[in-house]
């Protein structure tokens, strides 16, 4: 059964996403200066074993993954996991995906691994 690896690759934050210029205004003392739950080079597996328990299949996030940016990258995880792939990423079975926090995004590169 393939299974899929999810990589933080990127952490952003406010200052990143705008600089001085942000398209609204904030009091930044209020803003994280990024997202606290994932650390660069972080990994998560994703294995379809039917037998596996909700935390640990597909339709739920690995257990310490944020359970917004799971629902902002899933799409991507099922795409791969069941075989797909996207024709502008030179390697099959890969995909760059990120969470919709818009002060702070997460990036992350997803992987089918095969048995």
């Amino acid at each position: 059964m393939p299974k899929v690896k999810i990589t933080v690759v990127k952490k952003s934050n406010f200052n990143d996403m705008f600089g001085g210029n942000p398209p609204v205004a904030v009091d930044q003392t209020m803003l994280m200066p990024e997202c606290h739950v994932f650390d660069v080079g972080q990994e998560f597996i994703i294995d379809t074993n039917r037998d596996a328990t909700p935390a640990e299949n597909w339709e739920t996030a690995p257990p310490g993954f944020c359970g917004w940016a799971f629902a902002d990258i899933q799409r991507d995880i099922i795409h791969i996991l069941w075989g797909g792939s996207y024709p502008w990423f030179k390697a099959k079975g890969t995909a760059v995906s990120c969470c919709t926090d818009g002060t702070r995004p997460v990036v992350f590169k997803i992987e089918r691994i095969e048995d």
